[in-house]
């Protein structure tokens, strides 16, 4: 159909255009897809055998949809996403506020102008795009703000008398007419709120300070909702629950490759940070793992849920932190180090809600901890299990590494040394190449200087050596000699009011 020749409503008629509910339209455009082998949310990754069929079958069903998950499932992205499902253009009476159908007009305005104008009445075309009106549900959310309210001004200057339905300023539902209307976080509505929506949902009434209006409104509603506020801020009222048809539980990525790729799709790396940092598999791999040991971790709040913004956080920090490395050192090209994941810590600490407070496991340690367990549990995918050599220490391809340190030597790794600097302190320490060139072999040369260092960090895990923090960096020695001296500052000196961290209390 040639829109841009389409201006009046003779013309459309003549067109042969059939108008259709906007549910009818998301049927049809998704059984097209469907046909095609398209996809119909693009960009949605792990949910492709358990939410999105849900989903389809909810819109092939004609139902409206409450999407209940923890924070940071995508939720609102996969209402958002639905617009793609909605015909590119539709037709509207020129002016309407309620989108209305010339065909079908719904309004007093759209009622009065094909009445008045007949065919002559002016079309205007609404694109997808302009169909999605989108609500935060908050406290001081009112009727009036979603269904609306009367407006004396209008009153006065149409010289029009309360009763006249003229008068009424709509609101946000109303004005959504043929569109996608979301409501986000449904549970924070006010009760009273949520009672307004009962009619709308199910026989298209809607009333408005004593006004009666049936307007057999043409929306897809949408909710979202997160089961924490059921019990903490509000909950859904059981007969708005009802009236809402599917009911979809969404989730967390299910794998490491899942994650990495919802996080590598979203994080924001600039261009130039792309041209000079290297950031290998394996840091990708912690990333992730960092959220699936703070989702089972014991002192974070599961109820809160670990939202997948917190692997984007630390997935652009860890850029960030091996960016302004080579700024300081002026090298053009880096690779993110696992002691770069210190500064993912504050992108960690504002994203996990801990089951309490206290001076023993504050926000910081807690996000210690999880780095640790998450290096911890990816060590296995690249060296053995050094649990298995407890008893057997001479076949054990750690002993030569334990053994360096066990004759006092320690290893500094400052945050922000050199390239050369960090190579030369990691080929320092006895049998740790040949430990990497044993199991790893095919790696890229600094990818080989990235697992030294990890292993150095999984072996601190496992209780073989031991792990300090420093003002500027880590410190790793023997680890009986851990356990009793005293960490010494980057100068050198011993400084008593030094936080010591040791990754074996994790």
């Amino acid at each position: 159909m040639d829109i841009q020749r389409i201006s009046t409503l003779g013309q459309l008629k003549a067109s042969g255009y059939a108008s259709r509910s906007i549910k009818e339209e998301l049927r049809a455009n998704l059984i097209d897809k469907i046909k095609k082998k398209e996809k119909a949310f693009e960009g949605i990754w792990g949910y492709e055998e358990t939410v999105i069929p849900d989903v389809e079958r909810a819109i092939l069903a004609g139902h409206d949809i409450n999407f209940l998950g923890l924070r940071g499932q995508a939720k609102t992205r996969l209402a958002r996403l639905m617009i793609n499902l909605l015909d590119e253009y539709i037709p509207v009476v020129q002016g309407s506020e309620l989108n209305d159908d010339p065909l079908r007009p719904l309004s007093r305005f759209g009622r009065d102008q094909v009445k008045e104008l007949g065919d002559q009445t002016p079309i205007a075309w609404l694109h997808r795009n302009d169909r999605y009106t989108e609500k935060l549900a908050t406290p001081d959310v009112s009727i009036a703000d979603l269904i609306g309210d009367v407006d004396p001004i209008k009153a006065a200057s149409l010289k029009l008398p309360y009763s006249d339905e003229r008068v009424i300023h709509f609101g946000l539902i109303p004005r959504a007419n043929r569109g996608l209307f979301v409501i986000n976080e449904l549970p924070d509505l006010q009760a009273r709120i949520q009672v307004a929506l009962f009619n709308i949902l199910q026989e298209g009434d809607i009333q408005i300070r004593g006004f009666r209006l049936r307007l057999p409104l043409d929306l897809q509603f949408v909710f979202t909702a997160n089961p924490e506020d059921y019990t903490n801020r509000g909950s859904i009222v059981t007969p708005l629950k009802d009236r809402i048809d599917s009911q979809i539980i969404t989730h967390y990525p299910k794998s490491i490759a899942i994650g990495r790729k919802i996080t590598s799709q979203e994080a924001n790396i600039h261009r130039d940070q792309e041209k000079v940092v290297s950031i290998p598999n394996l840091v990708g791999d912690l990333v992730e793992q960092i959220a699936f040991e703070a989702r089972r971790s014991e002192y974070v709040d599961a109820k809160s849920g670990v939202s997948a913004r917190l692997t984007i956080s630390a997935y652009e920090a860890l850029a960030a932190a091996a960016e302004r490395r080579a700024l300081l050192n002026n090298e053009k090209n880096v690779t993110v180090r696992i002691s770069d994941f210190t500064g993912v810590i504050p992108s960690i600490t504002g994203k996990v809600e801990l089951v309490y407070e206290g001076e023993q496991e504050g926000p910081s340690i807690v996000a210690q901890n999880l780095v640790g367990k998450a290096i911890r549990s990816q060590f296995l995918n690249y060296f053995p299990d050094p649990d298995k050599f407890r008893k057997l220490k001479e076949k054990s391809p750690y002993n030569k590494i334990s053994q360096w340190f066990s004759d006092g030597h320690t290893v500094d790794l400052l945050g922000e040394c050199t390239n050369l600097e960090y190579e030369s302190k990691l080929r320092s320490v006895a049998g740790l190449l040949d430990l990497v060139n044993g199991f790893q072999k095919d790696q890229e040369p600094a990818t080989k200087l990235l697992l030294m260092e990890f292993a150095l960090h999984g072996l601190a895990e496992y209780s073989l050596i031991s792990k300090h923090l420093l003002e500027r960096g880590l410190q790793f020695k023997d680890l009986m000699s851990g356990m009793f001296s005293i960490p010494k500052t980057d100068e050198g000196d011993e400084d008593p009011d030094e936080d010591n961290f040791d990754s074996r209390s994790n």
